[in-house]
């Protein structure tokens, strides 16, 4: 219990320090996101986090305070795979199948085969062990996609790393506890820069590892158990990141968009279209992951009825469906359009006229003296110059 209380405050305080120090060689390095308003957020939350917790895991395993386990020690050295390979998405700006090949890659090495076996049967055996792999590689990504906005995957991940811990506990994994708790920590002390307005964000390096290892846990705690019911609290544990991908995935196929072309269309950009500031769609998702979470925790623990599960899915698709409604593909305000298109209808006079300007031919003038002298009253050219009528009638008089 006390090296617990020290492991999560060495965790939330090195976090802390590191997503400060390595956010201006991120600035430099150009390790950017854009947000609201083009802000440039450094990428330096991520690193900071998985450095964090596993430093102090790895220190608690080797010094046999607390020690992790060969399960758990491959677990986390799949997890910093994954993060290696968000890194290197960030840098070389890897697509999105690629980290998903990954992710599944890593998933396989830390999937509990043994278990998920059982006395079902091989070919059900394998069959969940397939499922565990693509749950685990689905909430990864999914937990990249909340690093959409501000606060939001540093609140989601902190709640659901302690829900997930939660679950662990009732099966009497310390080690894998140990863990999680310590990711909780190292998440609460980058979520400090990560408030809104954010001066650091997760990226693909940290929004990764954090649900790499949030999805291998719950899946771990599930092994052995109802498969039915373990997909329901599996998908309770997560579900405002299973919310968000099904929002994004519906509304880009209904809008005839790509399906992994980013725009503002995820969670907290609608729930910002709705008047709400960045800070109070922090606090709503974080408050529908906590109900969400809690439920998954009291489903797993027994509780509660396994089908209380199917209210956290019932309300996650109200969610849905009612936030497809809020347009995000068109013009950000229909006030400042109507003001754009003022301004544009006041100037359109000035423009034209600056048009017609740079049209007109720059010796106009000239040539219109020209014509007046080539008129048949203004006399005759000779030797490329006028002549007055009169100057040489006088000039023939004189000459005789």
């Amino acid at each position: 219990m006390l090296y617990g209380i020290a492991a999560a405050t060495a965790a939330l305080f090195l976090a802390a320090v590191l997503a400060a120090l390595l956010r201006v060689p991120a600035l430099r390095l150009g390790l950017t996101d854009r947000r609201q308003r083009q802000r440039r957020v450094p990428l330096s939350g991520g690193a900071a986090v998985v450095l964090a917790t596993c430093a102090v895991a790895v220190a608690g395993d080797r010094t046999g305070v607390a020690p992790l386990g060969d399960d758990i020690e491959m677990l986390l050295a799949a997890g910093g795979a994954v993060a290696v390979l968000g890194l290197v998405a960030e840098v070389c700006r890897l697509k999105t199948r690629f980290l998903a090949v990954g992710t599944a890659v890593a998933a396989a090495f830390v999937v509990p085969y043994g278990e998920m076996y059982g006395d079902a049967g091989t070919v059900a055996g394998v069959v969940s062990a397939a499922v565990g792999v693509g749950w685990i590689t689905f909430v990864a990504l999914a937990f990249r996609a909340l690093d959409h906005a501000d606060g939001v995957a540093g609140t989601v991940g902190v709640l659901t790393a302690f829900g997930v811990a939660a679950c662990v506990a009732v099966e009497v994994m310390d080690g894998l506890v140990v863990l999680l708790s310590v990711l909780a920590a190292a998440l609460t002390g980058f979520l400090m820069h990560n408030w809104p307005p954010a001066r650091v964000a997760l990226g693909a390096c940290g929004s990764l590892f954090a649900g790499f290892l949030l999805a291998s846990a719950a899946v771990f705690a599930r092994a052995g158990h109802d498969p039915v019911v373990g997909t329901g609290v599996l998908f309770a544990l997560t579900a405002v990141g299973g919310a968000d991908v099904l929002l994004v995935a519906v509304s880009r196929r209904l809008a005839g968009r790509p399906l992994l072309r980013g725009a503002p269309d995820h969670l907290a950009h609608r729930l910002r279209r709705l008047g709400l500031t960045a800070q109070g769609a922090a606090v709503l998702l974080g408050l529908a992951a906590f109900g969400a979470v809690l439920t998954g925790v009291l489903a797993h623990a027994g509780v509660v009825d396994a089908q209380a599960v199917s209210w956290v899915a019932g309300g996650a698709l109200v969610v849905v469906l009612g936030l497809l409604r809020v347009p995000v593909y068109g013009p950000p305000r229909a006030r400042g359009g109507r003001l754009r298109g003022a301004r544009r209808a006041r100037r359109a006079p000035e423009a034209r006229a600056s048009r017609e300007a740079r049209r007109a031919p720059v010796y106009a003038p000239r040539r219109q003296s020209e014509a007046r002298l080539h008129h048949p009253e203004s006399g005759e050219r000779r030797a490329g110059r006028p002549v007055s009528t009169q100057v040489n009638g006088s000039l023939r008089v004189r000459n005789g």
